[in-house]
């Protein structure tokens, strides 16, 4: 992996509006994608794309969020920010997949879930800790991708996962570094020193035990050269779902539970004599 970058840096290349997408996956990745619309409860979510797919001739079900690369796909999409559908329709297929014994593929970009008003009176809040609560239950195997931005539980909600893996210059945090230096300083101007504290690029939270793995990336990034990033993620993908699907049931379910859990326990400090 590269060092030269600055945080402020690989956040810039993560938000690239030419970065490969979840569309751009799918089509790279898998065959025979049969995508499944609504939440059954309200409505349909653009933001958030799933279905579907053979991978290597395997069944599996592939949810990400989804963002566009134009104005008028932004828009569709609602600039990648889901709505409370969009995590019901994601848990709609989880649920699925697990009646079905179909390993689960997530892909992750996004700058965090819609924070409007009408987001929150339909259940916003609800409808991530419900994902995060039933992806932990999972007896499938789940495998997560940040591909972009991954922030808040906008992101997390897709991210409960028994391998998080991340690409290179992608971005993993609790909220956008303008919002971290809005809230701490006052001032969204100071979003690259923010970068820099929040420890939100790969490598900082691969030492951290964040996520599992790395995927390299072309120089200067994904969207230079995609047909390398989907080789590599590709790569990635197969050998992590490989050893997961050795793994029984019961412990894919235990083991993802102990994981999380463990995140960010810091050791017992001893009483001074």
């Amino acid at each position: 992996m590269s060092d030269t970058l600055t945080a402020a840096q690989r956040v810039a290349i993560a938000r690239h509006p030419q970065r490969p997408n979840i569309n751009d996956y799918i089509q790279a990745l898998f065959t025979d994608f049969f995508e499944q619309k609504g939440d059954r409860l309200c409505g349909e979510d653009p933001a958030i794309l799933g279905g579907i797919a053979l991978y290597h001739g395997r069944p599996v079900t592939v949810i990400g969020t989804r963002k566009g690369k134009d104005l008028e796909e932004n828009l569709k999409c609602n600039f990648g920010m889901p709505n409370p559908e969009g995590y019901r329709k994601a848990l709609r297929l989880m649920r699925q997949a697990e009646k079905f014994g179909r390993p689960i593929l997530t892909f992750i970009d996004t700058s965090g879930a819609y924070p409007g008003l009408e987001a929150e009176a339909r259940g916003q809040g609800e409808a991530i800790a419900r994902n995060l609560m039933e992806m932990s239950q999972l007896t499938v195997p789940v495998i997560a991708l940040i591909t972009g931005e991954g922030n808040s539980g906008g992101a997390l909600a897709l991210g409960v996962a028994d391998r998080v893996l991340m690409l290179e210059n992608a971005v993993y945090a609790i909220l956008s570094p303008e919002g971290f230096a809005s809230i701490l300083w006052k001032d969204a101007a100071r979003h690259e020193e923010a970068c820099q504290l929040m420890k939100l690029t790969a490598p900082d939270l691969l030492e951290l035990g964040v996520v599992d793995s790395v995927i390299p990336e072309p120089q200067g990034g994904a969207h230079l050269a995609p047909a390398i990033t989907f080789e590599q993620v590709d790569q990635a993908i197969s050998r992590h779902l490989g050893e997961l699907l050795k793994k029984k049931p019961a412990d894919l379910a235990a083991n993802r539970y102990q994981k999380f859990r463990k995140m960010g326990a810091a050791a017992p400090q001893k009483e001074s004599q």
